[in-house]
């Protein structure tokens, strides 16, 4: 039997989570930030708890996680700074990083703006993502945080899926398959 839907609770908000096929192996929750303050404000306030101690940044990528990375920085007064998962004209000597692998199948190139990846620098950085599966993000984002000079100082996911090579917090686990 397919499961088509995974059910969170976080805070006193309930969502039911659409799940999607990734490859021939079966369906994974899918997460979604956008467009939901309520379900992304219950989160926000649940994690600040995790923020690791010392943090001066918090670090992102422009996706889904950008509404949670703004609320995170809202609750806390830690600011934060986003990579994109594309090359924008205006961007300044940007730092690049290829993600060989992703949880939903595809390869991508992350880039830090020249400016903001100064902003890191001397900095201990917390990496914020809404799902941490196999790592490789995070991975990757802690790359582009010791390129630009600073010192990665926790790896912090709404939630985790499966089974991570990083020394992750998270507040829920997710199926890895369903």
């Amino acid at each position: 039997m397919q499961v088509e839907q995974l059910n969170v609770t976080v805070g006193a908000v309930t969502r039911d989570l659409p799940t999607v096929r990734v490859g021939s192996t079966g369906r994974v929750p899918l997460v979604e930030f956008i467009g939901d303050p309520e379900f992304t404000n219950a989160v926000a306030a649940e994690m600040v708890a995790l923020i690791p101690a010392g943090t001066d940044m918090l670090l992102s990528v422009v996706t889904n996680a950008l509404p949670l990375v703004h609320e995170l920085s809202d609750r806390s007064g830690i600011p934060y700074v986003v990579v994109r998962k594309k090359r924008r004209t205006y961007m300044q000597d940007p730092l690049i990083v290829d993600v060989p692998s992703m949880t939903m199948g595809v390869s991508e190139t992350l880039w830090l703006d020249g400016p903001h990846a100064a902003r890191l620098k001397g900095k201990r950085v917390t990496i914020v993502q809404d799902v941490i599966a196999s790592g490789g993000t995070a991975q990757a984002l802690a790359r582009l945080t010791e390129r630009a000079g600073g010192t990665v100082n926790g790896f912090l996911a709404a939630f985790k899926q499966g089974e991570t090579t990083v020394p992750l917090h998270f507040l829920q686990e997710l199926p890895k398959r369903i």
